[in-house]
C-alpha cells in the first residue's frame, strides 16, 4: 500500500510540469525575471498565468526520491514509509515563486470547495489537474492555490472548471484537503473557455 501511494506520488510530481503544459494555454507574454518584484502591485487587468509559473525555476519535486529504488521496496518496509513521509513533507513546504506575487493574475484551474453553504462557495482550493486532493494525494503545495471570494458564489461544484481573477499573495494554508502555498483573493470566478 505504502509502495504504491509512493509511486503515485512520484508519478504525479513527474506529471506536474507535463499537465500544466497540456491544461493550461500558453501565456503571452511569457513570466520573466523582468516581472514586478515580490510583493509589487501591478495596475490594469489580471495577467493570464500558468501553473508552471507557480514553480521556482531548478525546483524538482521529485529530487530525493531519485536514489531510492522504489521497485524493490515492500510496503510494510519502513524506508517505503520514511520516503513517502520526506516526500509529503517536501510537498507541503515546497517553495514559491516569489516573482509573481503582489500581482494581479488570472489563473485556470479544477475546483475543490472548502465549504459548502446555502448562499454559495466562498472558499475553495484551485488545482492543475482533475481528482488533485480528491481522488489521490495533494500535489506539492506550490501546485495548490487558495481561493477566498469577495462573495460566495452558487452553482459552483467540485472538479468544475473554471478561470480565477484577483491578486497573488504567498500566504500558506492547511486544510483537510491539502496545503496551499498561494492565495488568491478572488474578484472574479468564471466557467472555463479557451477564448481569451
Amino acid at each position: 500500500m505504502l509502495l504504491s501511494v509512493a509511486g503515485t506520488l512520484v508519478a504525479q510530481a513527474q506529471s506536474v510540469r507535463e499537465t500544466a503544459r497540456e491544461l493550461v494555454p500558453k501565456v503571452q507574454p511569457a513570466l520573466s525575471a523582468e516581472s514586478a518584484p515580490a510583493g509589487a502591485s501591478t495596475p490594469g487587468p489580471s495577467r493570464t498565468i500558468g501553473w508552471e509559473q507557480l514553480i521556482p525555476a531548478g525546483w524538482d519535486p521529485y529530487k530525493d526520491l531519485k536514489a531510492l529504488n522504489l521497485d524493490k521496496l515492500k510496503d510494510n518496509d519502513p524506508k517505503a514509509e520514511e520516503a513517502l513521509k520526506k516526500m509529503r513533507q517536501m510537498w507541503d513546504n515546497a517553495p514559491i515563486n516569489p516573482l509573481i506575487l503582489g500581482e494581479s493574475v488570472r489563473l485556470p484551474g479544477y475546483v475543490v470547495p472548502l465549504e459548502d453553504l446555502a448562499a454559495g462557495i466562498k472558499e475553495f482550493l484551485l488545482v492543475p489537474y482533475f481528482g488533485a486532493c480528491v481522488h489521490s494525494p495533494p500535489p506539492p503545495a506550490n501546485q495548490i492555490v487558495y481561493v477566498l471570494l469577495d462573495k460566495p458564489v452558487k452553482n459552483l461544484r467540485l472538479m468544475d472548471v473554471v478561470w480565477v481573477s484577483g491578486p497573488l499573495s504567498a500566504t500558506k494554508t492547511d486544510s483537510h484537503m491539502g496545503v496551499a502555498s498561494y492565495r488568491i483573493d478572488g474578484k472574479a470566478v468564471t466557467p472555463y473557455s479557451e477564448k481569451k
